[in-house]
């Protein structure tokens, strides 16, 4: 296996920042770099002035000595010990009074002071969730990593959690670098968000910013965008805000916003599967510029929704020209309703501003 090259430069604020990546994009590597558990061949880490780490002085500050908080996936919680024990392993230097006075008020902070005597197989996996991050903040770190904390509670479970995370931080207004491959938590708990592809930072700016008007092809991709589609610039019309891009299939065009190119320039659009609308018949009176005669080709059921596979054609395509694929997500309430059914001639309906036009790469 070659080498692994990261190579970033950045500053965290204080509050929430989200690092958002494709799997082997170099986050936890990042994270294990600024808690000081590898040593980067090269650079410097300065916390609020306070250099921990740089290359060509020769410092590099023991782990123990960073006061840095690092919580991960597995919580690691003693399983001998009872929630309160567990909040105050990390406070050992401390005086028993006041190591118990600091342990039992993040507790309450977190809403578990009343598990204080249980142990972690006695509780819940929110609540052991909430233990960890209790005993990563007890230490009242300058700095906190957490690395995909959250990934196997359910939605309420960590919607409460994120809040009260949120709230410690308002409070504390420490830099926080949040990995995380969840969308709902990128919007729900960042002012701030990195985007790291192979090793490198490749977008940043608000979530909004970065993953709604996504400007690269991979980033959709980690958007959601579940429809990307190779493009090119056919006409614009600077006084309406729009322009006209022609897709792979002969006669197969869409109106989206204007964007920044030249005519012919090759892009990308992204657009949503929920996004599209679905009609049985052609569409009058919409405000939606999109309309795309398609056929179901297949419906198959992704939990509580169903997406169909549909291929669009122009209004003259070529004989040898393929369809143009488009995944619709839809509910189960709406298939029903439509009698939607593989083979099953359609209209896609798609308004401009769902259509996201980014370049290629």
């Amino acid at each position: 296996m070659g080498a692994f090259a990261l190579d970033v430069a950045f500053e965290l604020p204080a509050g929430i920042t989200i690092l958002f990546g494709a799997s082997g994009a170099g986050k936890t590597t990042l994270l294990n770099c600024l808690a000081g558990l590898l040593k980067p061949e090269s650079g410097s880490l300065a916390v609020d002035g306070r250099v921990l780490y740089d290359s060509d002085a020769r410092i590099d500050v023991p782990v123990q000595q960073r006061r840095v908080a690092y919580l991960f996936q597995q919580l690691a919680l003693f399983p001998h010990l009872t929630v309160l024990q567990n909040v105050e392993y990390g406070l050992a230097e401390l005086e028993r009074p006041e190591r118990g006075r600091r342990a039992q008020a993040i507790l309450e902070r977190f809403g578990i002071a009343g598990l204080s005597g249980r142990r972690p197989n006695e509780i819940s996996g929110g609540e052991r969730q909430r233990t960890a991050l209790a005993r990563a903040l007890v230490r009242e770190p300058e700095y906190l990593l957490l690395d995909e904390p959250l990934t196997a509670l359910d939605a309420a479970t960590k919607g409460g959690i994120i809040d009260d995370l949120r709230r410690w931080n308002g409070e504390r207004q420490v830099p926080v670098l949040y990995v995380t491959h969840d969308r709902s938590e990128v919007f729900g708990l960042g002012e701030h968000l990195l985007v790291l592809d192979q090793g490198r930072i490749a977008a940043a700016g608000t979530p909004y910013e970065v993953l709604e008007e996504p400007r690269r092809e991979f980033i959709a991709s980690l958007a959601g965008f579940e429809n990307l589609l190779r493009a090119r610039v056919e006409s614009e019309h600077p006084e309406a805000g729009t322009m006209t891009v022609s897709l792979e299939a002969a006669g197969v065009t869409l109106e989206c916003p204007l964007h920044r190119g030249e005519l012919g320039m090759a892009v990308r659009v992204g657009i949503r599967a929920g996004d599209i609308m679905v009609s049985l018949a052609r569409p009058e009176g919409l405000s939606a510029r999109n309309i795309l005669p398609a056929t179901i080709r297949s419906l198959r059921r992704m939990d509580v929704l169903i997406e169909a596979y549909t291929e669009a054609t122009g209004t003259a395509p070529a004989d040898d020209t393929p369809p143009v694929p488009f995944r619709v997500h839809l509910t189960g309430g709406a298939v029903d309703a439509l009698q939607l059914r593989e083979g099953q001639q359609i209209y896609l309906v798609i308004k401009t501003h769902s259509c996201r036009v980014m370049h290629e790469g």
